[in-house]
């Protein structure tokens, strides 16, 4: 191991003991708390998996609000996300999933306090908290972990890109992972749950000037191939970026440069480009739906856990 990464995991080792020998505090609200994270930075695909499990809880009639850190916003105020407001104000990810799934979305740094005020706010039943593998200090009944192949075979911070190393999935009660996925046998007998991602463009005629600001632009672009689009060429920034008109700009220049019909990217940008997408003509979003396999019996097997595990009919 790398010694910087050798340091980083015994920091990270140091804290996982401190919370399982109680020396840090752990909270807990009154309802009970989903959390869905990874042990990787950024690209596991998590906000896209909080909607669809958010739309899988509303199937069965269950309210629920979500907890988010609020990654890049201006403010650092516990705060209800506008569905009309800005990605600044609270966030791009709390941002889409407050329109897609039209519930309260809380954003704070304390996921404690933001929980507490919903629970004062919101008639919910549970709580979703959104990329809370890590936050330790909340209390969670159940933990759902991304698995994507590379964490396999990565390493920590700051070489690699993983947060925990592998042996922190012991903690996980669900591990998520691509539905065509070979697990090592070290997971065999754990709760694993297969999902298939497919993105979705409803016109795709005519060559496309893709760009994105995410984690893993390259698989974005490759998504777009696999849909038969035709890209006249590809422009990347940084993850969370927020559009400038000087982005704009060059933009509209790119496009010209090679002759695109039309512009591509993603929900993700789409709210990150607020109102500087109305200046890209003829701009088509690809969205991301990610679909559970045996949803009906993932769903039932969670809403049972959460029952026995905090004493409550949901």
């Amino acid at each position: 191991m790398n010694p910087l990464s050798g340091i980083f995991g015994a920091a990270v080792a140091l804290r996982n003991s401190l919370y399982d020998r109680e020396v840090f505090a752990v909270h807990q609200l009154q309802k009970p708390v989903i959390s869905v994270g990874n042990i990787s930075v950024g690209g596991s695909g998590k906000t896209p998996f909080v909607i669809a499990l958010g739309e899988l809880l509303q199937q069965r009639g269950i309210r629920f609000d979500i907890l988010s850190r609020g990654y890049g916003r201006s403010s650092k105020n516990i705060a209800v996300v506008d569905p009309e407001g800005t990605s600044s104000d609270f966030g791009d990810e709390p941002l889409l999933m407050a329109r897609k799934l039209q519930v309260p979305v809380m954003v704070g740094a304390d996921r404690f306090q933001a929980g507490l005020l919903a629970e004062k706010t919101f008639p919910s039943q549970l709580h979703l908290l959104d990329d809370g593998f890590q936050h330790r200090r909340l209390h969670r009944d159940c933990d759902i972990v991304m698995l994507p192949q590379a964490d396999l075979q990565d390493t920590l911070l700051p070489v690699g890109r993983l947060r925990e190393p592998q042996t922190s999935l012991n903690r996980a009660n669900v591990l998520v992972v691509n539905q065509q996925m070979d697990l090592p046998q070290q997971f065999s007998g754990r709760h694993v749950w297969r999902v298939t991602r497919t993105l979705e463009l409803p016109v795709n005629t005519g060559r496309a000037m893709a760009f994105c600001g995410i984690a893993k632009p390259d698989q974005f672009f490759a998504q777009l191939k696999d849909l038969n689009v035709e890209l006249a060429g590809t422009h990347t920034f940084p993850d969370h970026h927020r559009y400038s008109e000087a982005d704009i700009q060059l933009l509209l220049r790119k496009k010209q440069q090679s002759s695109a019909g039309y512009f591509v990217t993603t929900e993700k940008d789409e709210i990150n480009l607020e109102k500087f997408g109305e200046k890209l003509d003829c701009l088509r979003i690809a969205r991301l739906k990610t679909t559970l396999e045996d949803a009906n019996e993932a769903t039932q097997w969670l809403i049972n856990t959460l029952e026995q595990r905090c004493g409550c009919k949901l």
